[in-house]
C-alpha cells in the first residue's frame, strides 16, 4: 500500500507522541531523558496501518531513527480490512512479540524501544528501531536468499524454546497452528473459489472441492510437524538486509501474523515464488544444514523435503482462502489454485 501511505496524515497528536515515547525512552536507558527534537512523516513502507519514520534527538546528543507503528483499529488503512482476514486482528500479537519473545534473543530483528498500550483509549502504539530499508526482494545476489534460509534455522532453533514453556504468556496473544486453523482456510477457498470470478468457471470450482476431498491427510500430517515460534508472513517483501556491518543482519518485520507452528510454513514463505526447482532445493537444504543435530526438526532429508511439500500445500490453500476481495501484490501473484493441485497431485492424495 505504498502509493496510499503517500497521502496519509497521522491521527496521534504530536504532544502525546513526545510525551509517551519520552517516557518509554527513560525506561528503556534507565535514566532521565528529555527530547530535543522529534521530526515526524509518514513512512513508505506502510502496509496494514499507519507507520511513522521519526527521527528523535536526546538532550544528550542522541539521535535514534526509529519507526511508530500504530496498531490501535482506528489506524487501520483504508482499505486494508477488506484484504486481511480480521478474525486474526490483535494488536497486542506484534507488540508482545517484540516485548517478551524477539528481545530475549539476539537475532538482528529489529529492536524494541517500548510500546503504549491503553485497552480503555483502544490505543495501540509501538516503537521500533529504523532499519535500512533493503528488502530481501530486491535484492539479485542468490546466494543472499540461501543466507537467509540459514538464518532462518537458526532463528526458529532459538525460538522452539518458548514453544516449551507450558502456558506461557509470551505466547498467549500468537495464532496457533492447529486443526481448526488450516481447516478454515480450506473453507474459505472452496467458498471464494466456488462463489468468485465466473470467468474461473465451473473447471476452478471442481478443482478446489477435488483439493478440499483430500485435505484432511495434509492437516494431519502438518499437525504432527514440530513447532516453533514463526513469523506467519516470512515473505521477501518482509524480509530487510542490512549487509553495512561485519556481519550480515537479517531483519524480519510485521509480525503481526506471529504464531506457534511448524518451522517449514516460514521456509515455504521465503522459497514461494518463480523460482526453479533447482534453486528452491538449494535455499531448503540451507536451512537442513543450519539444523542443530538432534533437532526434532532434522528428520531424514527426503521427509524434510516431503513435510516442506504439504507446507507449501497449506500455503497455497490459505492464499486461496485470503481474501475474496484482494489483488496480490506482485510478488505473490501467482495460479494458487494450480500449485495446490500441483502439489497434491505430485503428493499423490
Amino acid at each position: 500500500m505504498r502509493g496510499e501511505a503517500l497521502h496519509l496524515q497521522s491521527i496521534v497528536d504530536g504532544g502525546e507522541l513526545r510525551s509517551a515515547l519520552q517516557e518509554l525512552l527513560q525506561h528503556y536507558y534507565g535514566r532521565e531523558v528529555v527530547i530535543e527534537g522529534l521530526q515526524r512523516r509518514i513512512s513508505e513502507y506502510c502496509s496494514s496501518f499507519i507507520i511513522e519514520d521519526l527521527d528523535v534527538v536526546l538532550d544528550d546528543g542522541i539521535s535514534l531513527a526509529l519507526i511508530f507503528k500504530d496498531l490501535s483499529q482506528s489506524a487501520l488503512m483504508t482499505g486494508a480490512g477488506r484484504v486481511k482476514p480480521w478474525f486474526f486482528y490483535d494488536p497486542m500479537r506484534e507488540i508482545e512479540t517484540y516485548r517478551r519473545v524477539l528481545v530475549l534473543h539476539q537475532l538482528g530483528t529489529a529492536t524494541c524501544y517500548g510500546a503504549v498500550v491503553d485497552a480503555q483509549r483502544k490505543r495501540h502504539w509501538l516503537f521500533l528501531e529504523r532499519v535500512p530499508p533493503v528488502l530481501l526482494w530486491q535484492m539479485g545476489d542468490f546466494a543472499r536468499w540461501k543466507d537467509v534460509a540459514h538464518w532462518l534455522a537458526g532463528m526458529h532453533t532459538f525460538l522452539v524454546r518458548e514453544t516449551e514453556i507450558r502456558e506461557s504468556e509470551h505466547i498467549a496473544h500468537l495464532i496457533h497452528y492447529d486443526r481448526s486453523f488450516f481447516d478454515r482456510w480450506m473453507k474459505r477457498g472452496v467458498t471464494f473459489v466456488s462463489e468468485g470470478d465466473k470467468s474461473q468457471g465451473r473447471k476452478a470450482a471442481a478443482a478446489v472441492r477435488w483439493l478440499a476431498d483430500r485435505f484432511e491427510p495434509v492437516v494431519e500430517r502438518l499437525i504432527t510437524l514440530p513447532v516453533t515460534v514463526i513469523h506467519g508472513e516470512f515473505f521477501a517483501s518482509n524480509i530487510m538486509i542490512d549487509e553495512s556491518g561485519e556481519r550480515l543482519r537479517v531483519c524480519p518485520v510485521d509480525w503481526e501474523m506471529a504464531a506457534v507452528g511448524p518451522g517449514l510454513v516460514d521456509l515455504a514463505g521465503l522459497t514461494s515464488g518463480g523460482w526453479t526447482h533447482e534453486q528452491k532445493d538449494s535455499m531448503a537444504r540451507a536451512y537442513y544444514e543450519a539444523l542443530p543435530h538432534g533437532s526434532a526438526a532434522k528428520t531424514d532429508l527426503a521427509t524434510f523435503l516431503e513435510d516442506l511439500e504439504y507446507c507449501r500445500l497449506a500455503q497455497a490453500v490459505q492464499w486461496l482462502g485470503w481474501s475474496p476481495a484482494w489483488t496480490p501484490p506482485p510478488e505473490h501473484a501467482h495460479d494458487w489454485l494450480r500449485e495446490a493441485i500441483q502439489l497434491a497431485e505430485r503428493l499423490k492424495l
